[in-house]
């Protein structure tokens, strides 16, 4: 999460929705990489929680900025 704020800032394009985007796919590929294969523990399942919040402010963020690319006329 520090090298996604340093590599947006140093870009110019820091907004809390690029960082978001960014935490989100880290903490998948993090939580993918250290899945036990043969048991998971209870608190690994309540991840499922966090990760689905995740996905839904995702999904609202793609939505606004499908609304904010098309035409005014569109909608």
């Amino acid at each position: 999460m520090l090298a996604s704020v340093l590599a947006l800032t140093l870009l110019g394009t820091l907004t809390v929705e690029l960082f978001f985007v960014l935490s989100l796919i880290g903490f998948l590929v993090v939580t993918e990489l250290t899945a036990p294969f043969a048991v998971t523990p209870q608190w690994r399942t309540r991840l499922k929680w966090l990760i689905g919040l995740g996905l839904l402010v995702f999904g609202a963020i793609v939505v606004r900025r499908i609304i904010e690319i098309l035409p005014s006329g569109v909608l």
